[in-house]
């Protein structure tokens, strides 16, 4: 299942998010074709990525927060885009743009740090905004645990958009990130899973205050635990990919 937008519009423009939004895209566009050779993009992840090894035993930390604004490919930018455009507005109109710009920067600097504590030996560069965006995730769940978010099922040829809980989405995806760590080997590489679990964890932590600033429970019950404007009401339909009709044989000189 993927996310493809929930139900609550935010009141104020989020003017943060969409500069995180156009610096990802800036910066992608900018070092994708200043550094065209295989090569000379290779050097540029060497030193704006975070290399755990370089962390743990140089002590360097300015690629704890460079490599938020670096992604793999177009693909690692439009869906990391996507969950923060879901996620984010919400955020940033309950924090505050400023606080909203501090939590995100820490959430994936903790991300960051728990992911070289994952693997401290490791010499293969790590980039993207994933743990800040998931500890944005962390904290929408804490905030706005039953907003409704639609998501796109997809079966081998069965396609549909339902709407689920923010928290049934959420818990799944740290679910998924945290067994997916228990069972890689970050050393080697591969998708960095403790990196998008401990921004979740670290998000939901630093959002704590906020919630209980806002009354904790009664936060909840006050808003119905969905962010405090009306929700948007969408329909849809199940998509399925058509049957053709099996044609049927015309018969031989010999009948059937």
């Amino acid at each position: 299942m993927f996310p493809v937008r929930d139900h609550n519009p935010s009141g104020r423009v989020p003017y943060v998010l969409y500069g995180l939004i156009a610096s990802n895209i800036l910066a992608y566009l900018y070092y994708s074709y200043a550094y065209s050779s295989p090569f000379e993009l290779a050097h540029f992840y060497q030193a704006y990525a975070i290399i755990p090894a370089h962390v743990t035993t140089s002590g360097d930390g300015q690629s704890l927060l460079s490599s938020i604004f670096v992604h793999a490919g177009l693909m690692h930018l439009a869906g990391n885009m996507l969950f923060l455009w879901i996620f984010g507005d919400n955020m940033e109109e309950e924090m505050g743009h400023i606080p909203f710009l501090l939590f995100y920067l820490a959430s994936g600097i903790g991300a960051g740090l728990i992911h070289v504590w994952s693997a401290p030996n490791s010499l293969v560069p790590t980039v993207g905004a994933s743990g800040a965006i998931a500890g944005v995730m962390g904290g929408y769940l804490l905030l706005f645990p039953k907003a409704k978010v639609d998501i796109l099922l997809f079966l081998i040829v069965y396609f549909r958009i339902i709407t689920i809980p923010a928290f049934i989405m959420l818990g799944l995806w740290f679910v998924i990130q945290f067994i997916g760590g228990i069972g890689s080997s970050p050393e080697q590489g591969g998708v960095a899973y403790w990196a998008h679990a401990g921004g979740f964890v670290v998000g939901l932590i630093l959002t704590i205050p906020l919630w209980l600033l806002r009354g904790g429970p009664a936060f909840w019950n006050e808003t119905d635990g969905s962010p405090p404007y009306p929700g948007n009401e969408y329909t849809y339909s199940a998509s399925h990919i058509p049957k053709l009709p099996r044609k049927r044989r015309s018969p031989g000189p010999w009948g059937k």
